[in-house]
Order: structure tokens, then C-alpha cells, then sequence
């Protein structure tokens, strides 16, 4: 997996930061699904931009993981019931 080098992800001293385990694994799910499906990294950029315009307020990752499930939902990758079923119960299901 190549983490993208996008000057938007969240660095301490060059390094990624997260404050969640789910963080880095929601990164490296949207790697592998950009990777896996050769689709430019920009594909799955724009969505976060949009999530982040749509509520600037809400923490980054949890845009990270909006744009990251639209991406999977829109790809047909995935069904809203799986991902409900799949989610922590404190995310509201879709």
C-alpha cells in the first residue's frame, strides 16, 4: 500500500497522526481501494473536500470516513446495510 503524498493528511514532524486505530484503518481502506481499482487518488480526494464544505465543523476523520463510504457505496463495493452492519453503533446508520 503507497499512502498518497497529499500535503492534507495530518503530520506531526512528517509523520501521519491519528488519535483512533480506526483512523489509520480508514486510510489504509481508501489506499487500497484507490490502489485495487487503479483509480486516480484524486477520486477519492475530492470527496473529502466535499464532505469537509459540507460540515467544517466535524472532526477530519470522520469526513474522511463519510467520503470513504460514499466512495465505496457510489462504487457498488459495498451495500448501506453491510456497512451499517459493519459500523460501530455510535455512527448513524445511512
Amino acid at each position: 500500500m503507497t499512502i498518497p503524498d497529499d500535503d492534507s493528511l495530518p503530520r506531526d514532524n512528517g509523520n501521519l497522526v491519528f488519535d483512533a486505530p480506526w483512523q489509520a484503518r480508514a486510510l489504509g481502506i481508501a489506499v487500497a481501494v484507490v490502489e485495487k481499482l487503479d483509480l486516480p487518488w484524486d477520486a477519492f480526494r475530492q470527496r473529502l473536500m466535499d464532505e469537509i464544505a459540507a460540515d467544517p465543523q466535524r472532526s477530519y476523520y470522520d469526513n474522511w470516513g463519510r467520503a470513504l463510504e460514499s466512495m465505496v457505496l457510489d462504487l457498488d463495493l459495498a451495500t448501506p446495510a453491510a456497512l451499517d452492519a459493519a459500523t460501530p453503533t455510535e455512527r448513524a446508520p445511512l
